[in-house]
């Protein structure tokens, strides 16, 4: 099973990664860029996977640049505070 066919899953995988690059010193900017380029690419490339995974798909989709910028920021603070 795929970690994004399951969404805890995939929170626990995110948080292991986000903690992982912060204690190898990555800069809040580099992680958010990061964020930016992690949803662009699942928003494009990869088929959801579950209900959550789809709402972000579906707001990704109509969002521009700077709120595609606020999801990936928000996804990163979801993390970190449940991670």
């Amino acid at each position: 099973m795929s970690v994004l066919e399951n969404w805890k899953q995939w929170e626990d995988f995110l948080a292991d990664r986000l903690h992982h690059a912060q204690n190898e010193g990555m800069s809040e900017g580099a992680i958010s860029n990061l964020a930016f380029q992690i949803g662009d690419y699942l928003a494009n490339q990869v088929e959801p996977k579950n209900e959550q995974e789809r709402i972000l798909a579906d707001l990704w989709s109509v969002a521009d640049k700077q709120e595609q910028q606020a999801i990936a920021n928000m996804m990163v603070k979801l993390i970190s505070n449940n991670g």
